[in-house]
């Protein structure tokens, strides 16, 4: 690994750019080998490229949507499915001492 201290702010720059390029053509060339492989994986099975396109998933891979259990009574755009964080108002809401079930959507 180089000494970067030594590089002037327009040479760390240039690398930079150098770098986000690499990266770029990197990144786009492990894509094309993954898509052959799956190709020749595909093929030594007997399907061709249309019939992978075909393929739907699943809808136990697919995601869901989950509904939404609290409303903000002062707002309902404001809205929580009851999973993850609770946002700003739900946290508002309990402190002010009222309880979630109020809030049932």
């Amino acid at each position: 690994m180089q000494d970067l201290s030594k590089y002037s702010i327009a040479q760390l720059r240039a690398l930079e750019v150098q770098v986000i390029d690499e990266l770029k053509t990197r990144h786009f060339l492990s894509i094309s080998k993954a898509r052959e492989q799956i190709l020749h994986i595909a093929q030594s099975a007997g399907l061709s490229e249309k019939d992978l396109r075909a393929i739907k998933t699943s809808k136990t891979f697919q995601q869901s949507t989950v509904e939404v259990k609290y409303r903000n009574p002062a707002d309902p755009t404001q809205q929580w499915s009851g999973r993850g964080r609770q946002p700003a108002w739900v946290k508002a809401w309990i402190a002010s001492g009222k309880a979630l079930e109020e809030a049932k959507a």
